[in-house]
């Protein structure tokens, strides 16, 4: 058995091995460190869509990734913690799931949660469709040094920056963190990103 820093590494020929490690393990694992191969390198591995296919199925969710040599990586997939955020995209990729037959009562299961407290309406959108909030626009205009320290953001910097305020499931939630976005970014807080996610 592979091991990297004490985490126990998995490599499956493909989604369908993976997919049965999940439903042998999906309700009594925690999470599972994926040796993922790299576009093209021709390891043979399970490739990151297989990947995220198989663990939304089973209501799993993906997260860290880390390197590990020239042809792989590391992908961590874990259970979705309860009133965790969906994203724009994986709604649609479930949708194909559900269309294909592959949803286990797992995955369904957090589906039906997320449509019960307004998690799947309020998905939120991906990088490259993400745009500036208008809230945070109004804001911005209101405020030069905020303005001048977002426009040197780089566009992956702007989206992690604004994901919060998307992810915001009640207007005082989303009001807050505008406010103390607007706050950090006047101050030249940096780096900005270590906030993100979680502005204290």
């Amino acid at each position: 058995m592979e091991h990297d820093d004490a985490r126990e590494l998995l490599r499956f020929a493909g989604g369908t091995e993976w997919e049965q490690w999940l439903a042998a393990n999906h309700d009594t694992k925690t999470e599972a460190w994926l040796v993922i191969g790299k576009k093209n390198a021709g390891t043979g591995l399970t490739d990151i869509q297989d990947a995220l296919d198989g663990a939304l199925c089973f209501g799993w969710i993906d997260g860290q990734r880390k390197g590990h040599d020239h042809k792989t990586f590391l992908q961590r997939y874990s259970r979705r913690r309860p009133g965790s955020s969906w994203s724009q995209v994986n709604v649609g990729k479930v949708a194909r799931l559900i269309e294909a037959g592959r949803m286990h009562p797992a995955g369904i299961a957090e589906i039906e949660s997320a449509k019960a407290d307004g998690r799947w309406e309020s998905a939120y959108v991906s990088q490259a469709k993400a745009e500036v909030p208008e809230d945070l626009e109004a804001a911005l205009a209101g405020n030069s040094g905020a303005r001048e320290a977002f426009e040197q953001l780089g566009k992956t910097d702007r989206y992690l920056l604004i994901l919060p305020i998307l992810k915001a499931r009640t207007t005082g939630s989303r009001a807050g963190i505008l406010a103390k976005t607007v706050q950090k970014l006047a101050e030249g807080n940096q780096p900005l990103l270590q906030t993100v996610g979680g502005l204290p």
